[in-house]
């Protein structure tokens, strides 16, 4: 045969090629329907599972597919496909009225309702992240399930993916704001986490931590793309905070999620601050009582107390919270420990009302501390991260330049503004308040102008604006006689110029007064609130008060005061006679240190008043109406000792206390004589039926006897409560 031959019968050739074979990889697979859709397959016996097993066991041995990336593709592409048709096909018939597809779809979001893995929920969101044009009123049980199921627990792809919907879905139907901010606000809590344990679909141990941060970055994504979002975040806020009545945890927990809401969101920090602020106020008031009465009972508790933060803890293994106030059922809606009625003992003696109180006041106590330790936190790392302004005295002088325009304000000095508008309208106007007022105090000796803007604020409250209530006129100046004896960071020249302001105001009243028929008039009781502030103040500073002269004319002639302050001779011999109306502790500790360092002589006033008083004993209506009408506002010292233990580490460098200005031992004897029989009988007027004053035992000191050591020291901010057993 021809190899070469061009026949056809030599063309014919049998291809060269292996044994007959399948290529099972192009093998086509049944296409999935509704009924073996994900989640929708019924669960079979495992009688039959076990045969299908095998089978497919077998199978495989058999027919095995190669996988590669264009099949990985292509069968996700349809999986999503057929998501994304489910999903129109459920959105239509709901629209028309027909909702069976609509509640299946409804139910994938609910852990209860159906079992998903992280993966399955993650393409339900994803899916619907094309179809948000579509959700419309119609369709709110599907996002209110979608915004209630508890993603923060879930893997973080499917976090990631969540938070991408919300976000288109807030873009494209921003109805919805109030509902997803509503979640968010309620998340804050801590009794948030609790309720998302009921889902089955927790992909692995969570902290709160992890579950707040998921929390705090979804509400910063909002407020990228929504800026109008604040107005309606605050009033949400505003309604999950927890009540007073609730534990610690529980108040600290959703503080320290407000406050950092302020990081990234500071529109709201005036707001924010102010709701917090207000709830230590509504705390504060509660606590009458000296806090040395508690602290033995609560000496051991305290060092539990804080020592494992409770955002690092692993949801679900917190502890049973046993300082809530609410655990026995008591009803505190009267504290008061005299309330009328028959008394009950217990079985040491003591009134059970008084026991229910002491343990009702010392949670208060611990809450009041836990949200002033939060918040001054939060203001030193504030001011810890505000830059700090250039040296004044640079090294080298810089070339002449154009100047650019002024740089915005410091956020220390918003935050102060802030906080000062927070005190003038709603700290100003408590009067007993104890610890909450010290968050300005702290934060003013940060800048020596804050100090200087926070006096000249309470100046225009009390003695400038007539138009202030009479009330909060009188208010204001105990500030500034409290602040200026207390706050170390008030310098000579600060007290010098507060002292002039206060002895011209009392210069011009007196000028107006020809006679004291106008003791309850509303003018005198803010001359009485200003000459205690005044006597206040000499106590503590009366060493600013001298001027400085060459130390052999003073020996010679004498100490010499400021020009301003002979207007307290005027006014201690007026006829309004303010140590009759001021504070008795006041009043003698004024008298004391003014005669101790040579100022002027009052004892005789003082023995004055004590024989009025007795006379008037028979009418004790009229002490009333004389002596008491300004009780509660010349009794209320703001800055008083700060008790808090924690919250105290921020107070205690820029407070004076009393001992650091106390006289000494050979000035306080020369007046002791003089000073300690009227002492004791007015202490005793007092007790009878006057304002209240401190007690004192057997074993103690008499203050004009033994200098003034303890006894302003020891002075209450409030009127003196009847002391709680323990």
């Amino acid at each position: 045969m021809d190899p070469h031959s061009r026949l056809n019968q030599f063309n014919h050739r049998t291809p060269k090629s292996g044994p007959p074979n399948s290529r099972f990889m192009e093998a086509p697979l049944p296409k999935p329907t509704l009924a073996t859709f994900p989640g929708k397959q019924p669960r079979k016996s495992s009688a039959t599972t076990a045969s299908s097993s095998s089978s497919s066991s077998s199978l495989l041995l058999v027919r095995r597919p190669i996988a590669t990336n264009s099949r990985v593709k292509q069968d996700e592409k349809y999986r999503n496909e057929m998501y994304l048709s489910f999903i129109t096909s459920a959105l239509q018939e709901k629209a028309k009225g027909r909702s069976e597809r609509f509640d299946d779809l409804v139910n994938q979001f609910n852990p209860k309702a159906a079992a998903q893995t992280s993966a399955q929920l993650r393409a339900w969101i994803l899916t619907l992240s094309h179809v948000v044009s579509r959700l419309e009123r119609v369709h709110y049980a599907l996002i209110e399930a979608i915004v209630r199921m508890p993603w923060t627990i879930l893997d973080i792809a499917t976090v990631k993916s969540y938070t991408i919907f919300i976000g288109m879905l807030l873009s494209a139907r921003p109805e919805y704001l109030s509902l997803v901010l509503g979640m968010i606000a309620q998340g804050f809590t801590y009794q948030s986490c609790a309720q998302a344990l009921d889902a089955s679909t927790v992909s692995g141990p969570v902290t709160r931590r992890t579950v707040y941060d998921r929390l705090h970055y979804l509400l910063k994504h909002i407020l990228s793309l929504i800026p109008t979002l604040p107005s309606t975040l605050m009033p949400l806020l505003s309604r999950n905070f927890p009540h007073k009545r609730q534990n610690i945890a529980s108040q600290s927990t959703y503080i320290r999620n407000l406050l950092r809401v302020c990081d990234y969101c500071p529109e709201l920090s005036d707001k924010i601050l102010g709701t917090i602020i207000d709830r230590a106020i509504q705390i504060d008031v509660e606590i009458q009582v000296e806090l040395e009465e508690l602290e033995d009972a609560e000496a051991e508790q305290d060092q539990e107390v804080f020592e494992l933060d409770p955002f690092d803890v692993l949801i679900g293994q917190e502890g049973d919270d046993s300082d809530t106030d609410s655990e026995d059922g008591d009803d505190f809606s009267d504290l008061s420990s005299d309330a009328g009625g028959d008394i009950d003992l217990d079985n040491n003696g003591q009134p059970e009302a008084t026991i229910t109180n002491v343990r009702h006041i010392q949670n208060m106590v611990k809450k009041l501390d836990t949200i002033l330790t939060l918040t001054f936190e939060y203001f030193d790392r504030s001011q810890s991260s505000t830059p700090k302004p250039p040296s004044p005295s640079p090294p080298e002088p810089l070339p002449a330049l154009d100047l650019p325009p002024l740089p915005p304000i410091p956020a220390l000095h918003i935050t102060f503004n802030t906080l000062l508008a927070i005190f003038d309208r709603t700290i100003l106007l408590t009067f007993k308040s104890r610890y909450t007022q010290f968050l300005l105090f702290w934060y003013t000796s940060l800048d020596p102008d804050f100090a200087d803007i926070f006096l000249g604020m309470l100046i225009d409250r009390s003695l400038i604006n007539p138009s202030t209530p009479t009330v909060t006129r009188a208010a204001a100046a105990s500030y500034i006689g409290s602040f200026v004896s207390r706050a170390r960071f008030v310098d000579r020249e600060g007290v010098r110029t507060v002292l002039r302001v206060l002895c011209d105001f009392l210069a011009s009243h007196l000028d107006n007064i020809d006679h004291a028929d106008g003791v309850e008039s509303a003018q005198n009781s803010v001359f009485y609130a200003v000459s205690q502030s005044l006597f206040l103040v000499f106590c503590f500073r009366w060493r600013d008060m001298q001027e400085e002269e060459d130390e052999d004319l003073a020996k010679a002639e004498g100490k010499k005061w400021m020009r301003e302050l002979s207007v307290v001779h005027r006014v201690v011999n007026s006829p309004l006679n303010p140590l009759k109306v001021c504070s008795p502790n006041v009043a003698m500790q004024f008298a004391h240190v003014a005669n101790t360092v040579g100022f002027m002589y009052c004892y005789t006033v003082l023995e004055s008043n004590k024989r009025q008083n007795a006379l008037a004993a028979t009418a004790p209506n009229r002490i009333f109406t004389t002596a008491t009408v300004n009780a509660e506002l010349n009794t209320f010292f703001p800055f008083d000792p700060y008790k808090l233990p924690r919250s105290g580490v921020y107070i205690e460098g820029i407070y004076r206390e009393w001992s650091e200005v106390a006289i000494d031992e050979d000035e306080d004897d020369e007046d002791e004589d003089e000073g300690g029989e009227v002492e004791d009988e007015m202490r005793d007027m007092f007790d009878e039926g006057g304002i209240p004053v401190v007690q004192k035992t057997e074993n103690e000191e008499d203050p004009a006897t033994k200098g003034l050591g303890e006894s302003l020291g020891a002075m209450s901010i409030s009127p003196m409560r009847p002391r709680i057993g323990i």
